[in-house]
């Protein structure tokens, strides 16, 4: 992979922090207002005009500034030069089930990968004012402060998150067993509904580790950098590299990853908790 100066990795994040800034806008400007609500094939898989908007500010921005790079997009899929190097993974309303219901907890999420490794991160939380930024090699800060994962070392004395993926209804892999099981070995697990948050919150050491299934590119890319840059780890439940488009990760402060991927790798099936 060819290496990009901290100079050239600044500019792509100002750049993606622009797009998220403009995206944050409209979504505060249809807050409580929306008048349609769709789904987009499954159960609880939503879509609103904020969302269609906001993805359309965004993909305005990285036009004028990076015409030649290639898109992700949660909305319209992937577009641009698909030779590029560069792909900008874009989710313009992360929780929108969520901000739906008017619980602010949602996000714009703008990551960019070069040959397929995350290098650049911006998320912005418009209903708390929090902008999350990183760039490889950079650091990572809130409100352009420096952030920080936590120093608990006991997976007993960890608060977790996790979430729960669209096909939920549909597959007995949906992580309700893990959640439980979890759920008794630490001090709590927490399921809040926006994944790119749920890893800006390990990043700055609010949450000690998060893992889940049922990813797509778009919701992680930027978390994952955040949570490298902020001194934590992220990898496959079996600390294995972590590949972007598995749709699972194991994202901790480094110090419990170990034991949260042993536990996560021999949960018993949820069907074997009932007796029979």
């Amino acid at each position: 992979m060819k290496q990009h100066s901290p100079q050239q990795l600044q500019i792509f994040l100002d750049i993606a922090t622009e797009a998220a800034m403009a995206a944050g806008v409209i979504l505060q400007t249809y807050w409580g207002k929306l008048e349609e609500i769709e789904e987009k094939g499954r159960p609880g898989d939503l879509v609103t005009a904020a969302d269609k908007e906001a993805e359309a500010a965004i993909l305005k921005v990285l036009e004028r500034h990076v015409p030649d790079h290639g898109i992700l997009a949660e909305e319209s899929g992937e577009q641009g030069n698909k030779q590029s190097e560069y792909l900008w993974a874009i989710d313009p309303l992360d929780g929108t089930t969520n901000y739906a219901h008017q619980y602010p907890i949602a996000a714009v999420s703008i990551g960019l990968l070069i040959d397929g490794i995350p290098q650049v991160g911006a998320v912005y939380n418009p209903f708390r004012d929090e902008l999350f930024r990183a760039a490889r090699g950079l650091g990572a800060t809130c409100n352009r402060r420096p952030i920080h994962v936590s120093s608990t070392s006991e997976l007993g004395k960890s608060l977790l998150v996790t979430g729960f993926a669209y096909d939920r209804r549909e597959t007995s892999d949906n992580n309700y067993a893990e959640f439980c099981y979890l759920t008794h070995l630490t001090q709590g697990v927490r399921r809040a509904g926006a994944a790119a948050l749920d890893l800006c919150d390990v990043a700055c050491g609010r949450l000690d580790g998060y893992w889940e299934r049922g990813l797509s590119p778009w919701d992680i890319t930027a978390g994952v950098l955040l949570v490298e840059e902020a001194g934590g780890k992220v990898t496959g439940y079996d600390q294995s590299p972590l590949i972007i488009g598995s749709g699972r990760l194991l994202a901790t402060n480094g110090r419990i990853h170990n034991s949260l991927s042993k536990e996560l790798l021999q949960v018993p099936p949820l069907s074997t908790w009932v007796s029979k």
